[in-house]
């Protein structure tokens, strides 16, 4: 009967077969009558929105649900889960995946196959946890997994790898990454980067790659910022045989000891001073303060009066 009050509605023969939706309202149901099974809307075509209402707890099901375009969003995998809870996840897998190039690449394109956008931010973040368990060879693993993608490039990223070779003792690969990705533009790469450099070639007994980075260095006209690096490349000409070249080296930069101290007094005494005013401000506002409670207090024994 029900495949009569269809046939009435769409105007032509149906064949005798029931939806599961029409089947599981058939069990346990009862209907006045079959012409509550409705087309949905007005002028529309009718097998795109067919109802029906059950008279057991007045509810309808559609019983041709249209696919879901243009309308809400299914949840994609991995949605509900935090960002610190992916973050952590993949670190303990780095942690305890075998040691391969494959195997590590597989587990970072697994997860960040569902993201909208590449998680620069979240990986920069796992690259900071694996350096505080001292896991340099899976950094190193993780920065050039992102450099493939063509994501990372920034200076910030390269002073982590060359770190992180260094501590992977990798130094020749340091300096081959240093000469095919830094060393074209010394005379815009950051002193913070050049010191790193010139201290791995000087921990690992390059100084003839020192030397010529601080040549390339001189040569734009850049002075080194601190003690430290003059006094290493003074060293490095030392070592090499070079002494008249560690002669010019200290005189020309014999500057740097002098001014570092003294910025460093002065930097002491600006901290000192600041820290006595802040002090003296506190003290003028509770003086202050004290003083506008006075004066309220005798305003206002003066009014009773």
């Amino acid at each position: 009967m029900l495949r009569v009050a269809i046939q009435r509605i769409s105007g032509r023969s149906t064949p005798m077969i029931f939806l599961p939706a029409t089947s599981a309202l058939l069990r346990g149901c009862s209907y006045a009558t079959y012409d509550q099974v409705i087309p949905k809307g007005q002028g529309k075509i009718a097998h795109s929105g067919h109802v029906v209402k059950d008279q057991c707890n007045n509810q309808t099901v559609n019983l041709y649900p249209k696919p879901n375009v243009g309308g809400e969003q299914k949840h994609q995998i991995g949605q509900n889960v935090s960002r610190k809870d992916k973050i952590k996840f993949l670190v303990t897998t780095l942690l305890d995946i075998t040691d391969s190039k494959e195997a590590v690449y597989g587990t970072l394109d697994t997860w960040v196959a569902w993201e909208q956008s590449f998680p620069i931010g979240p990986l920069k973040n796992v690259i900071l946890a694996l350096e505080k368990e001292h896991q340099w060879h899976r950094v190193v693993q993780v920065i050039k997994w992102m450099l493939s993608k063509g994501q990372g490039n920034t200076m910030g990223t390269y002073t982590q790898l060359l770190r992180a070779l260094d501590r992977d003792n990798r130094a020749e690969e340091a300096h081959q990454f240093w000469v095919k990705k830094v060393g074209a533009d010394l005379h815009s790469v950051p002193w913070q980067l050049c010191r790193l450099m010139i201290a791995v070639y000087y921990r690992n007994n390059m100084l003839e790659n020192l030397v010529k980075l601080f040549k390339g260095l001189e040569s734009f006209g850049r002075k080194p910022p601190e003690q430290s690096i003059v006094q290493r490349v003074a060293d490095a000409y030392e070592m090499l045989g070079l002494v008249e070249e560690r002669k010019r080296v200290l005189e020309k930069y014999k500057d740097i000891c002098t001014k570092t101290e003294k910025e460093r007094k002065k930097s002491k005494q600006a901290s000192l001073k600041k820290k006595k005013n802040s002090g003296r401000g506190r003290s003028r506002q509770r003086q202050t303060s004290a003083s506008d409670n006075l004066a309220g207090t005798i305003n206002g024994s003066e009014s009773e009066r």
